[in-house]
């Protein structure tokens, strides 16, 4: 299964990124093979939608699921109306998300985690 983590770095010790549409990084992971690539998030500086253009390169990178820590309601739309499974809520490094995701002990979202804007300045991104 092809899943797609929010990543502040390039590498699986990296932190999970708490938040989506302004990830500094997206990791794509296979999760039978534990090949990985990554894609730098140009939507994260953006003044506004983010979270849909981000949404947008996780669909055409072929994700299957997303793992962040949250995520806002226009990114979740967009995930949501292409079929990808939503996990919000996730810390760590990206490698102990994939374990975490591998073992069944995360939950898909119900929904939205966060408002609108959220991760927009730096206070609400820590």
């Amino acid at each position: 299964m092809k899943i797609v983590i929010t990543s502040t770095g390039k590498t699986l010790d990296s932190q999970v990124d708490p938040r989506f549409g302004r990830s500094a990084y997206f990791v794509i992971i296979d999760t039978e093979t534990m090949d990985f690539s990554v894609i730098e998030n140009e939507s994260a500086a953006a003044a506004g939608g983010a979270g849909i253009s981000s949404g947008k390169i996780v669909i055409d990178a072929g994700a299957q699921a997303i793992l962040t820590g949250n995520c806002g309601p226009n990114a979740e739309r967009t995930l949501s109306a292409a079929g990808i499974e939503l996990y919000t809520g996730v810390t760590g490094t990206v490698a102990e998300a994939v374990e975490l995701f591998k073992s069944g002990e995360l939950s898909v979202a119900a929904g939205p985690s966060v408002q609108e804007h959220f991760g927009m300045d730096k206070q609400n991104a820590e």
